[in-house]
């Protein structure tokens, strides 16, 4: 397991453990364990997520940067995912939300974290949103 080489989100994953996933106050937080397109090794990291029905919707945004995050390509290259929501962790699936449920989902996302709305201004690259669902 490697986690998140970006000293912010490796900060994020060490309190998540350290508190069992207390969420941060009004936001929902989760971690997403992909395995690596090239590299075969299981991949870290703590996104924000909304919940959407029994699916938890994640944001590809990257920050607004122009190219897609690594996690992002990961799950792209094989949708099989492990989630750790609070302290449950299970098997999961990833899919790309289609135009229609982008579109559905998008209000819900930046109301649960505004800076999405300046990520997708800052950049001209479509910022996926991915529906992930349990399988076990």
């Amino acid at each position: 397991m490697s986690d998140s080489p970006n000293p912010w989100v490796a900060e994020h994953i060490r309190r998540f453990e350290e508190t069992g996933g207390v969420p941060r106050p009004g936001i929902r937080d989760l971690l997403l364990t992909t395995r690596g397109r090239t590299s075969g090794l299981h991949r870290r990291t703590a996104l924000a997520y909304v919940p959407d029905g029994d699916a938890y919707v994640l944001t590809a945004s990257n920050a607004g940067a122009d190219r897609h995050p690594a996690w992002y390509l990961n799950l792209a290259a094989d949708p099989a995912v492990t989630l750790q929501v609070g302290t449950e962790t299970f098997p999961a699936a990833a899919r790309r939300a289609s135009a229609a449920e982008a579109e559905r989902l998008w209000p819900a996302v930046v109301a649960a974290m505004p800076s999405y709305a300046a990520y997708r201004a800052a950049t001209d690259r479509e910022i996926p949103l991915v529906l992930v669902t349990r399988t076990g």
